[in-house]
């Protein structure tokens, strides 16, 4: 087993509606494979916190890098979903704090990209919507029932400030920090055709200096549906083994 001090910490950052319980199941597995990974709670996602529509995307930005320096930076992020907005303006900010980034089902976002720039005024937060119309943006496979309902049951509101805030990015340096994509609703070859053709959501990634692409076939939540087998990817890009 590879010991803690052998491979760079990992912090895994939950996509909308999520906080650190999301990735429960990959944490454990990968401390078994000897590595010491810790899941973040982005601000305005945690239930307790009773000013949480009001938590912005700048503030989750300060979050992390936060928890990227008590970490004893460089660290290994691993982004899932709508964690691209924080995730990718702390590349663009300090790209020396990050060793590699695993993107999961996800992948970074360009200049002036808002999640949702018209979101009403009159919301304080998008709910987590119905999984029939969930289910037509965003892949539900391999999630039981009792999986569902778990989601349903912990998800909070995304905060409207977070939805409506634009990314700014200026430092090319983003590029050069060494990425891993996960491919999961999605295969690597479509990932790639969409990044060659130029498509908004995935014109980022043909920028990138060092690009490794790995399938996972499955949903988009895959921390759920495998995660086994996303810890063992996530553990063999920080050159730990994971344990049988």
């Amino acid at each position: 087993m590879t010991s803690h001090t052998e491979t760079t910490p990992i912090i895994l950052v939950p996509g909308h509606w999520l906080g650190a319980w999301a990735w429960d199941e990959v944490v454990e597995h990968l401390a078994a494979a000897g590595c010491r990974a810790s899941a973040l709670t982005l601000p305005g996602l945690d239930p307790a916190d009773q000013d949480r529509a009001k938590r912005t995307l700048t503030d989750q930005v300060a979050a992390l890098d936060t928890a990227v320096r008590a970490c004893g930076a460089p660290v290994t992020l691993v982004a899932h979903s709508g964690a691209n907005g924080p995730v990718t303006t702390l590349l663009d900010r300090s790209p020396e704090l990050v060793e590699r980034v695993v993107w999961v089902d996800s992948g970074p976002v360009g200049d002036g990209l808002a999640f949702a720039p018209d979101f009403p005024e009159d919301l304080a937060g998008l709910p987590l919507p119905e999984f029939d119309a969930l289910g037509e943006q965003a892949s539900l496979a391999g999630l039981s029932e009792a999986t569902l309902d778990r989601f349903r049951e912990r998800a909070v509101a995304e905060p409207a400030g977070v939805l409506r805030e634009p990314v700014r990015l200026g430092n090319d340096a983003r590029y050069e920090v060494p990425t891993t994509f996960v491919c999961c609703s999605l295969a690597s070859a479509q990932v790639r055709e969409l990044a060659t053709a130029g498509h908004p959501m995935f014109a980022e990634i043909s920028r990138l200096t060092d690009a490794r692409y790995v399938d996972l076939a499955t949903g988009h939540w895959p921390m759920w549906s495998r995660p086994r087998e996303l810890a063992e990817i996530i553990a063999a890009e920080v050159g730990a083994r994971p344990a049988r």
